[in-house]
């Protein structure tokens, strides 16, 4: 049951040819070298905009960084903020240390910021309903971060952009429908328009023209709902028409439209379009509809727009076209494989959108030109060499905040900004300014990718929740993922290549029934399926030196938590992940039962050693478990965990464990927090020799890494839950990333040296 690499092979930089070509996607493939394989983006900093409120984000408020624009001299960041109905001032003169400057209350809520001079231009929406639709286009001075001006745009805003001459601004008008009005079927009155502003003198002086729309598309002609808009050198607009499918350019001099055109349809083959808890892209999609959102000029010529989809279609791709109307480049399946190939594949979206292009950047960075895409729901930014504007080649790819809406390339300093509007404290989720600075520092993300299936695709991976190394080949390791998916499997990750490289693929089988034979009770109904693949949720992995897998599959629920619909229990698998036996816990330690059950696993001198996450029921210290494969036999010992000290509270418990030598072993221990909330993620040692059956073991920190969470240049993430101690005496440490599901997909595989 193993899915091995084909024929590829991995460089140890991000940006060798090899990635690049496997990257690429069907017909789509393009294997010329990128201009300058020598310099990368690297993420130095996130601005959590909860930072405007309070210092150390202690507010559970709902705010958002959603479009992002930069004064003239690229020192200072404005963004919207529409939950706070506020404008957000960042500066930025250092960029590794971003300082907030304070907010602007306005009067409706902000949809878009764009910059001419010393101003800043807000798009505000004033609508009280769906129909009574106002807006305004407020003029706000930089300097001062004071209203000096606003202008009457007679609807609901959505988008702004200024000229490169500063000449004009234009303002889509979208007047967006409502969703839960007749399922959000078009058309709804009244219809979106296009408004364009003169900036000749004072804002005062400033003078509008608003473009009228209807009647161009094919789709629900009389109401037009334009969604974005860009300018190029001759001043003319492109406008994205995002659920009539349609594209129109507009000369902003005289108003007149230049040309329109629909944004056309694709057949997608390889992809994943069913929302089964396993990523399998080996679908097909025939004639979806585009329905761009963002667009960009790469020239007076060329234009992108990344195709989002939202009413009737979702292509999950970017298109270049040219000013006739031509698709001369189409990414295809190329971002839903990608992106599963470094894990962050958001399959609870596969019946939709896939992986959800959002915006489109260009920016001129020296000689390279370069093209970024925001993937909403992969939470990442994919970077393109369009030397060729027709031949997009895939440089790189970043990690950002959770829904990248607004981009921004800042070439005169060699900074990128991706703004992530998605913001919920609860579900460790926050708002925030990722800041990526251009340089030769080689790309430090993605930390593991993977090779293809036989069928050519992507191996898909995620939610990585325990590691173990191999017993014989220093560069070998093993992960397992957890019960976010169906058909569970083992990894085999290559860390001698940099990044890591997934090379093989295993699922766990129960071919012999060995699962089925478990006192009724034990695990649910559906746990093995057909194919006798099983769903359980493995949380520890251990690989023995006889080729054996141990797996700690963790239980849920209790007197406490709910019913206990599965209890924990330890799965041994041969090499190819054939179930071999399942081990139960004692019945008097079944009934203490409680969710936050086996997290770690590890093997030393032929007993398997799990880590509990929490405390049971009835007691205040931790398990440890003690399984003596031969004697077929369990003892246990306690660990006391430390006491939460996360500003939100929350708990604190083990979620990883390895064996040292000499009867010591080194646990992860870590509160629930992300972000500005996180406060304990430290590595623990103890020595069980000589200790007996109930005892307390005795805990020494080893190193707090925090700090090295922090080096990533990211907010913290939450579950850091793999250790795995190589013969070379490196620590590698990995984090679940939950499945991309309130997640930004981050998976941040760190070596922390020889700390043994």
């Amino acid at each position: 049951m193993q899915f091995k690499k084909t024929a590829l092979s991995w460089g140890i930089a991000l940006a060798t040819p090899l990635f690049l070509a496997a990257c690429g996607g069907d017909d789509n493939k393009t294997h010329a070298v990128q201009s300058s394989e020598a310099k990368s983006f690297n993420r130095i900093a996130v601005y959590p905009v909860c930072m405007q409120a309070d210092p150390t984000c202690n507010s559970d408020d709902a705010t958002a960084a959603e479009i992002v624009a930069a004064s003239t001299d690229g020192m200072t960041l404005i963004y919207t903020d529409s939950p706070k109905e506020q404008l957000g001032f960042v500066d930025i003169t250092n960029p590794a240390t971003p300082a907030g400057l304070g907010v602007l209350p306005l009067a409706g809520e902000p949809t878009s910021v764009a910059v001419k001079g010393n101003y800043a231009l807000v798009g505000v929406n004033t609508s009280s309903d769906f129909v009574s639709v106002s807006g305004l286009l407020v003029v706000v001075d930089i300097a001062t971060r004071s209203i000096v001006h606003s202008i009457d745009v007679s609807g609901q805003p959505d988008s702004v952009a200024v000229s490169p001459d500063g000449s004009y601004a234009a303002v889509v008008i979208e007047n967006e429908r409502d969703e839960d009005l007749n399922d959000g079927a078009l058309p709804q009155m009244p219809a979106g328009k296009l408004v364009i502003v003169t900036l000749s003198g004072e804002p005062a002086d400033w003078t509008t023209n608003a473009v009228e729309l209807t009647g161009l598309a094919d789709l629900y002609p009389t109401d037009p709902e334009p969604e974005f808009v860009d300018i190029n050198a001759d001043n003319i607009a492109v406008v994205s028409m995002q659920e009539n499918n349609h594209i129109v350019l507009v000369d902003l001099s005289d108003g007149s439209i230049v040309n329109d055109f629909s944004a056309g349809s694709v057949d997608l083959t390889g992809v994943d379009a069913n929302e089964d808890d396993v990523i399998t892209q080996n679908e097909s999609l025939d004639d979806v509809l585009r329905e761009p959102d963002g667009v960009s000029w790469l020239s007076t010529e060329y234009f992108v727009t990344a195709n989002e989809g939202d009413l009737d279609g979702g292509s999950r791709s970017f298109s270049v076209f040219n000013t006739s109307g031509e698709v001369v480049y189409e990414a295809g399946n190329t971002l839903d494989q990608l992106t599963a190939r470094i894990g962050h594949y958001p399959e609870s979206r596969s019946e939709n959108k896939g992986n959800e292009p959002e915006n489109a950047e260009y920016g001129v960075f020296g000689d390279d030109q370069l093209l970024f895409v925001n993937s909403e729901r992969a939470s990442v930014v994919f970077v393109y060499d369009v030397a060729d504007y027709t031949k997009p080649v895939f440089k790189q790819v970043l990690p950002a905040g959770v829904g990248p809406e607004g981009a921004l390339a800042i070439p005169s300093r060699n900074l990128l900004i991706a703004a992530s509007e998605e913001d919920s404290r609860g579900d460790v989720i926050r708002s925030g300014l990722n800041i990526y600075q251009y340089s030769t520092a080689a790309a430090s993300y993605p930390t593991i990718v993977s090779n293809d299936r036989e069928d050519g695709s992507p191996i898909s991976w995620s939610a990585l929740s325990g590691l173990s190394a191999d017993p014989s080949d220093s560069k070998l390791i093993y992960a397992v993922d957890d019960s976010y998916y169906k058909k569970n499997r083992i990894f085999t990750l290559d860390v001698g290549a940099q990044p890591a490289v997934i090379t093989a693929e295993t699922r766990i089988v129960d071919t012999d029934g060995v699962l089925a034979s478990l006192p009724l009770g034990t695990l649910p109904e559906g746990t093995v399926n057909e194919d006798k693949t099983v769903n359980i949720d493995p949380e520890g992995i251990a690989k023995l030196a006889d080729g054996s897998f141990w797996i700690a599959s963790e239980g849920k629920g209790s007197l406490i938590d709910g019913p206990v619909t599965s209890m924990n229990v330890l799965i041994e698998t041969d090499a190819n992940g054939v179930i071999q036996q399942a081990v139960t816990l004692p019945t008097e330690v079944n009934l203490l039962q409680r969710n936050n059950g086996f997290e770690g696993l590890a093997e030393y001198d032929g007993k398997l050693y799990v880590a509990f996450q929490r405390a049971w029921q009835t007691e205040d210290k931790v398990r440890i478990g003690i399984y003596d494969i031969n004697a077929q036999s369990w003892s246990f010992l306690f660990y006391t965990l430390d006491a939460p000290e996360s500003q939100n509270g929350g708990w604190v418990g083990l979620s990883e464990i390895t064996a040292l030598d000499n009867g010591e072993f080194v646990v992860i221990e870590r509160d629930n927090q992300g972000g500005p909330d996180a406060v304990i993620k430290r590595l623990y040692k103890f020595d069980t020799t000589g200790l007996a059956d109930g005892a307390t073991v005795s805990k020494i920190l080893v190193r707090d890494v925090l700090a090295d969470m922090k080096a990533t240049g990211g907010l913290v993430v939450e579950k850091i839950e793999g250790l795995a101690l190589l013969d070379n005496g490196d620590l590698l440490m990995v984090n679940d990333n939950d499945g991309v599901d309130d997640s930004n997909g981050e998976t941040q595989l760190l070596n922390l040296g020889k700390l043994f």
